[in-house]
C-alpha cells in the first residue's frame, strides 16, 4: 500500500517516507507463532477420538480468530500508517478501512520534540511531537524509526523552507529602493 504520489503538488518532492518502527510487528508475529504452537500441541497431545477432533477444531478456530484479530489487523495498521516528509509539508496518514490524513505545512511548524524510553533507545525509535500553529496544535508520531535523525531532517526542512520563502537583507533593500524610485514591484523569487 504505497503512498499515492498524486497528493503531492507540482514542485513538491518526498524527502522521507516512513512507517512506524518494526517493533510494532513483534506482537502480531508472537500471536501467529503462539497460535501455530497451540494447534500443533493440540494435535500432538490430544488423544484420538471424536472429542479430540472437535477440540482440535476449536483450538484451530480460536488460533485463526486471534491471528486475524491480533496478528493481521496490527500488521495492516502498521502498513497503512505513513509518515511523509516533503520539502513543503509533513503528511500523516493512517487507516485500513477508512483513512485519516493530516497535512502540516512547514511554515506552520512552531516546535518539534522527540522522546525515547530506554527500550526505544536500544531499538532506535521514539516519539516525535510536532507542534503547529493551527486548530489541532500537536501531532504525535509514535514509534518513529531513527527518531533523532528524523527530527534533525525536519529541522533542516523547516529552515530551508523558511529561507526559501523569506527575503534577505539585499532583496529587501532592492525592493525599498525600487519603491522610492516609483518602479513597479518585482517578484523577488524570480
Amino acid at each position: 500500500m504505497a503512498f499515492p504520489e498524486d497528493v503531492l503538488t507540482e514542485d513538491e518532492h518526498v524527502v522521507l517516507h516512513l512507517h512506524p518502527h518494526w517493533k510494532a510487528l513483534l506482537r502480531p508475529i508472537l500471536v501467529l507463532v503462539l497460535g501455530v504452537a497451540a494447534v500443533v500441541a493440540g494435535w500432538v497431545l490430544l488423544p484420538d477420538g471424536d472429542g479430540a477432533t472437535i477440540a482440535l477444531y476449536v483450538i484451530a478456530g480460536l488460533a485463526l480468530v486471534l491471528a486475524l484479530w491480533l496478528g493481521l489487523w496490527p500488521f495492516l495498521v502498521w502498513r497503512t500508517t505513513h509518515y511523509l516528509f516533503t520539502n513543503e509539508r509533513v503528511l500523516l496518514q493512517q487507516g485500513v478501512l477508512s483513512r485519516d490524513r493530516r497535512d502540516i505545512p512547514l511554515t506552520r511548524i512552531n516546535d518539534h520534540a522527540m522522546s525515547q524510553r530506554f527500550v526505544e533507545r536500544l531499538l532506535g525509535c521514539g516519539t516525535l511531537t510536532i507542534e503547529s500553529a493551527g486548530e489541532r496544535g500537536q501531532s504525535v508520531l509514535r514509534d518513529v524509526p531513527s527518531v533523532g535523525q528524523v527530527q534533525t531532517k525536519l529541522y533542516e526542512l523547516v529552515e530551508a523552507h523558511h529561507d526559501k520563502h523569506s527575503l534577505g537583507d539585499g532583496e529587501m533593500r532592492d525592493i525599498l529602493a525600487d519603491m522610492r524610485e516609483g518602479k513597479p514591484l518585482r517578484d523577488p523569487t524570480s
